[in-house]
Parts: structure tokens; C-alpha cells; sequence
């Protein structure tokens, strides 16, 4: 397994930088290789990626996501991938991203790509291109305030807090495939329901 962690501070307030990463179908305006990802459903993810020519599509699904907090996912089939997200005030203005990706490489040149640090790269770059996005607006896109813990959603705002979901995330993605759908709620294939709303919407 791969890992990279990667941090960058912005200057927006935390909830802003919370509300936009979490509006996940913006990813492709600033994450390189990400052609693009449709919400399935509260906690579905189908991504649509190019890397270095090659094209693959999978499905992922939010197993925590704490508001202004931290948000975890991991892939349900295709390359075996996932990651946390985390979040930090530094002050009312200002927002420390940290970004961990765990994955499983595949092949000898995302091996070599792997061992030369050409991941480490893209995520910093993608946290840079992040970064100029969201200063450049100064609000988000969108917001969604729920709580996911163990991919059960919750949208009253109650807070689960403890992590366990994203400790369970590291111990699946290091030794198994994929998170045991036994532990996930299913993904809804057939039509999407969309979880997010304007953020002039969102009550804070």
C-alpha cells in the first residue's frame, strides 16, 4: 500500500473549506486526473478518473463525515483506494486542510510513479489548485451539514465524534480489498439523491 499526507492552510474560515470539499462533483475544477464524480447517493461516490492515460471508473462511499470536522472514504470496488480528510480553525479566517490518501498501486508504472513520489506531487499540487479555488470565490458552492458515521448517515447535525468509523477505514483498506459491504450501507444505483444545497440554503 501507498499512503501520502499532504497539508495546506487557506484563507477562508473553516466551515467554508469544510462545505466545498465536501461538495465532491467540484472535484475535477481542482484535482488533476479526476475527470468526474456523480453523488449517488448520501454516502455513493462513482469517480471517473485519467491518470497518466489510464482511464478507470469506481464506486466509493463516505464511511465518516463529521461537519467542519474531518470526512473518510474508501473505494467499494475497482482500485483499492480511500482517505481522510481532516480540517483545522487556526482562526476565524483561516483553515489548516490535511489530506491522508492510502492506496494500492497498480502495475509497474503506477509502481514507479509510486516509489518516485509522483503522488506526493499531484496531491500538493491538487491542494494548491484547492486552494486558489475556494480564495478566489470566498464562499462555497454548496453544503451539506449531516454526520456519516460507519456510512449510517445522520442529518439532525449530531455530532458521533469519536473516529472509530476512520480507524475501522485504515484497518480495511490495509488488509483487505474493500470494506466489507456487510458494514456499509448499499449503494442506491438506480437514481441519484442528491444530498447538497445551495450554501445561501444552509443553516448553520
Amino acid at each position: 500500500m501507498a499512503t501520502v499526507n499532504k497539508s495546506i492552510e487557506v484563507d477562508v474560515p473553516v466551515s467554508v473549506a469544510y462545505n466545498q470539499w465536501t461538495q465532491f462533483e467540484t472535484f475535477p475544477q481542482f484535482m488533476n486526473g479526476v475527470e468526474a464524480v456523480e453523488q449517488i447517493d448520501e454516502t455513493g461516490l462513482h469517480f471517473s478518473t485519467n491518470v497518466g492515460g489510464v482511464k478507470r471508473e469506481y464506486n466509493a462511499q463516505i464511511i465518516e463525515q463529521v461537519p467542519d470536522s474531518l470526512v473518510s472514504w474508501a473505494s467499494v470496488d475497482g482500485p483499492r483506494n480511500g482517505g481522510t480528510v481532516s480540517f483545522e480553525p487556526l482562526d476565524a479566517g483561516r483553515t489548516r486542510v490535511n489530506v491522508e490518501i492510502v492506496w494500492e498501486p497498480e502495475g509497474l508504472a503506477e509502481k514507479a510513479g509510486s516509489a518516485l513520489g509522483a503522488d506526493s506531487l499531484r496531491v500538493g499540487a491538487d491542494l494548491d489548485k484547492f486552494k486558489k479555488f475556494i480564495e478566489a470565490q470566498g464562499h462555497e458552492t454548496g453544503a451539506w451539514r449531516g454526520t456519516v458515521s460507519g456510512g449510517d448517515v445522520d442529518d439532525t447535525g449530531e455530532t458521533f465524534g469519536s473516529g472509530a468509523a476512520t480507524a475501522e477505514f485504515h484497518r480495511w483498506i490495509r488488509t483487505s480489498q474493500h470494506p466489507p459491504r456487510t458494514s456499509l450501507r448499499p449503494l442506491q444505483m438506480k437514481g441519484r439523491q442528491n444530498r447538497r444545497s445551495p450554501a445561501h440554503q444552509d443553516s448553520r
